[in-house]
């Protein structure tokens, strides 16, 4: 098994929300509030973490799930995302391990999908920790 990615001490930033989102588009960032929540809401044990200049959803200091805004769209990211089922086919990316949805304003795949993408997230990374 490949070693887990964790956040820690120089890592993190020190970054809150509203902060970051002064800068972004205001008709995205609804959509970041949003699915950062839903991240955030997995579970008691995840640790919402600004790395990179975007927050992190994580547990036990390993990243499980994104949020970042661009000019035009937001992307929900899942760091083991190679690894998720993803049977209605919104992951995007090519990468060994990371996927993304990307998300724009008035055409953003059903909310579910995601939702179920975020949960498979947050229960993958518990099963990769268990293992360590």
């Amino acid at each position: 098994m490949d070693k887990l990615l964790l956040y820690t001490g120089k890592d993190l930033q020190d970054l809150t929300m509203d902060v970051w989102l002064q800068n972004k588009a205001q008709v995205l960032r609804p959509l970041a509030i949003k699915w950062f929540d839903q991240i955030k809401s997995c579970g008691h044990d995840v640790q919402d973490i600004f790395h990179d200049g975007y927050p992190i959803g994580c547990v036990d200091h390993a990243p499980f799930a994104y949020v970042n805004v661009f000019s035009a769209h937001v992307n929900v990211g899942f760091f083991y995302g190679a690894d998720l089922a993803d049977e209605n086919g919104i992951l995007e990316g090519n990468g060994k391990r990371m996927r993304h949805v990307k998300l724009k304003p008035g055409s953003e795949p059903e909310d579910h999908h995601i939702s179920s993408l975020i949960e498979a997230s947050y229960l993958d990374i518990k099963k990769r920790l268990d293992k360590c």
